[in-house]
């Protein structure tokens, strides 16, 4: 849509012709009454603005999975983003140390939040993100947890014209590919979990290993099989001796590992995700794989030692966005504050998921206070000029190309029960690694981002 300007107190010609066209092609921009458009500080309607922000409270939607292979990483996901958009509306310390200009709510309106389950069905997500916008207006959307989830809603987005924030997604194309201009994404990915993990794998365990790959059937796993394989062949010489691939949500690996343990593999390198991952762990070990075949996690899954026991994850390593004992380190302040109030409200430490929703949130506020404006192309603009802001993990920025957020890897080893030191103490970290050198040029993975109007 053509950005339109007032013009000595009225409309230019153009911009009448503009109009007539569409009235003549019965095009009705949702939420203006009757005329269609509404103009405000000079700005035409787009999207659901301005009548999104017209009153005293704004909303936010979110499609998390509450049922299904993803609903118990879905349920923390959408537990950071409560807790960030209580803290936006309580002008909370821990939420102004990242956006400043935060204070009991958003340009002086309320901020609440709506929430579906989106089951990690990209369908049904975009469904109930379009009930938000069509009944409630909502001025951003959030979502993912499984990447089929956020690139669908990536997409929506940029056709609503309403910013998307995404949540969980390990997918290449969510920022490669799949990029759009109203889609942002703050999490840790399969090209920088494949960086970060890949040394440590080849440290710990030499050259010229035989790995069997386990790989769940959507964009999320074959991109980061790729990313891993790719590294591991490249700079180690090993061996991809077999690939499982299997559909999402599924029960019995039974038919996957049998071909695993035909494989000659040495290493099982499990990308499964969710329910999915504790299953194939749980399996694996039940068929006599492992130990005897080293578990490699590189994309850690919020709950996977508590749900499958750390038995089964001792000595395990994995890549990850934030782990709670970040809080102990004096160099990571924010991240203690944010494990406190988090466990205060909920009655136990934060996973990742909680930690990517709420700095999420926290940064689409800081935008928007800082561009002074809800107005799409204004925040997405205020995010697009890369400067460095705080994250519970350190300083971050947003890169203008693809909308990636430059950021930490953790790389994590699963402690023995004997060493753990409470009920949640299920890792070890091992390196904090900064964010720049494990990404891929902005266009490698094909962004091309589109228009603001």
């Amino acid at each position: 849509m053509a950005q339109g300007k007032f013009r000595d107190g009225g409309v230019s010609r153009r911009n009448l012709l503009q109009l007539g066209a569409l009235a003549g092609s019965s095009v009705l921009i949702p939420g203006l009454g009757n005329i269609g458009w509404a103009y405000a500080q000079d700005k035409p309607a787009l999207g659901t603005w301005p009548a999104g922000s017209e009153g005293d409270t704004v909303r936010i939607g979110a499609a998390v999975p509450l049922t299904g292979a993803y609903a118990v990483q879905g349920a923390d996901e959408l537990k950071g983003m409560e807790l960030a958009v209580a803290h936006i509306n309580e002008g909370h310390e821990l939420m102004k140390a990242i956006a400043p200009k935060v204070d009991k709510g958003l340009l002086g309106k309320k901020v609440e939040l709506l929430s579906a389950d989106s089951a990690a069905k990209p369908n049904q997500a975009v469904q109930e993100i379009q009930n938000f916008i069509n009944q409630n207006k909502i001025i951003m959307m959030s979502g993912g947890t499984s990447s089929a989830v956020a690139v669908a809603l990536n997409k929506f987005a940029e056709r609503e014209k309403v910013l998307f924030v995404c949540a969980i997604s390990g997918s290449n194309d969510t920022t490669g590919k799949d990029c759009t201009r109203y889609g942002f994404r703050q999490n840790f990915f399969g090209q920088t979990a494949a960086q970060a993990i890949g040394p440590v794998l080849l440290k710990t365990y030499g050259k010229g290993k035989k790995a069997a790959f386990m790989t769940p059937d959507y964009t999320y796993g074959h991109t980061v099989t790729k990313s891993v394989n790719d590294y591991l062949t490249s700079e180690g010489g090993w061996e991809m001796v077999t690939n499982q691939v299997s559909p999402l949500g599924t029960q019995d690996y039974s038919q996957y590992l049998t071909n695993i343990a035909n494989s000659g593999a040495e290493f099982i390198i499990n990308v499964n995700w969710g329910r999915d991952a504790v299953l194939s762990v749980q399996q694996a070990k039940q068929f006599g794989l492992t130990p005897t075949m080293k578990m490699v996690i590189p994309y850690q899954i919020p709950f996977l030692a508590k749900e499958v026991g750390p038995e089964l994850t001792a000595g395990v390593f994995a890549a990850t966005d934030f782990w709670w004992t970040m809080a102990e380190d004096p160099k990571y302040p924010l991240a203690k504050q944010f494990v406190e109030a988090f466990q205060e409200k909920y009655g136990y430490r934060p996973e990742w998921g909680a930690e990517n929703a709420y700095v999420s949130f926290a940064h689409w506020a800081r935008m928007v206070s800082e561009a002074g404006s809800f107005y799409p192309p204004d925040v997405i603009k205020q995010y697009e000029k890369g400067e460095t802001i705080p994250s519970l993990v350190g300083d971050v920025y947003y890169r203008p190309e693809d909308h990636q957020c430059v950021r930490p890897v953790v790389i994590v080893k699963g402690k023995e029960p004997k060493d753990m030191r409470n009920e949640e103490d299920y890792w070890e970290i091992l390196e904090v690694l900064p964010g720049e050198p494990l990404m891929q040029k902005p266009d490698e993975f094909g962004c091309h981002l589109g228009d603001y109007t």
